[in-house]
């Protein structure tokens, strides 16, 4: 990816959505920007507008830890957009990442104490997951409850793709889909920002903005998320609807990879829920193994849908 360009149009509508009464200066008149003029973010930041000037045109080269964090806090950066900032200063002076990336020529596979430790999860849906959004293992209720993702004869199965590019099943799994569709953009971003060298993830990226105008509009406003905690509703073709707070971690062993544990309200009907769609995949047979044969992974088959 261009990183003069990731720069200047992240500071720019960063920029764009603040107002002179967000930051408390005068709005004054003859305002002929969205947001603050560039004057105003450099007085924020104390720095000169030339500098200012420099960084949004895209050259966060030599940019000290210092000048980054009085960047961020005239912009009113959250963590993400800040850690964001730093990736992007980082990937401009060709310093490598703080985090190790995983480079091999094989294919990667589950190790067996991960696949263990995913598969002691018996009560909710569990995977592990790439910054790309792939799924690349996952308990037998995890397989379940992606299922529609793992529809097609595609691996690994890909969130992202699922949302964009198969709109009649991911809206209807996703009942707010909106929110959702924005949060899995600004987990891409985020993850284009900490490895702007990812060939599979500029494919990827490619590939949904050729082939979706909804993921061109969220790709270009410049939106990013750490995604670690929270509650989604989903509706599930087997078992209906399901409201399921979710938890992530960063796996040591593994840098770049996410585990991830969906677990229902103790007594509600969501846990109910998760018990029949447990029963299902294992009157499936399910495994919970990545290479999941195409033919089993959708819900297709006498007896797969159930009204509830």
């Amino acid at each position: 990816m261009d990183n003069r360009s990731e720069v200047r149009e992240f500071l720019t509508t960063r920029r764009a959505r603040l107002t002179p009464r967000h930051v408390g200066l005068p709005a004054g008149t003859d305002r002929r920007v969205p947001g603050l003029r560039r004057s105003e973010v450099a007085i924020l930041a104390d720095l000169s507008i030339e500098y200012y000037t420099r960084l949004e045109r895209g050259n966060l080269a030599g940019a000290s830890d210092q000048v980054l964090d009085a960047l961020a806090r005239a912009l009113r950066l959250d963590d993400a957009e800040r850690s964001h900032l730093f990736d992007l200063a980082r990937a401009a002076g060709n310093a490598p990442s703080p985090r190790p990336r995983r480079r091999s020529s094989r294919a990667w596979t589950v190790r067996p104490g991960l696949q263990m430790a995913l598969d002691a999860v018996t009560t909710g849906p569990a995977f592990v997951r790439n910054g790309r959004m792939d799924i690349l293992a996952a308990n037998r209720l995890g397989y379940a409850f992606y299922a529609d993702v793992f529809a097609t004869a595609e691996r690994p199965g890909n969130l992202a793709r699922f949302a964009f590019l198969d709109l009649e099943r991911s809206q209807r799994f996703y009942p707010d889909w909106e929110p959702a569709a924005d949060v899995c953009v600004a987990i891409l971003r985020t993850e284009a920002g900490r490895d702007p060298h990812d060939r599979g993830l500029h494919d990827l990226i490619g590939e949904l903005s050729t082939r979706s105008a909804e993921f061109r509009t969220r790709w270009a406003a410049h939106n990013v998320r750490h995604h670690g905690t929270g509650s989604k509703d989903f509706h599930h073709d087997v078992v209906g609807a399901l409201t399921l707070s979710y938890e992530g971690m960063e796996l040591t062993a593994e840098p770049g990879l996410s585990f991830l544990i969906y677990t229902a309200e103790p007594g509600s009907e969501s846990e109910e829920r998760l018990r029949l769609l447990a029963s299902w995949a294992a009157a499936q047979d399910l495994p919970g193994h990545p290479a999941l044969p195409p033919e089993r992974g959708g819900v297709s088959g006498a007896g797969a849908r159930r009204d509830h």
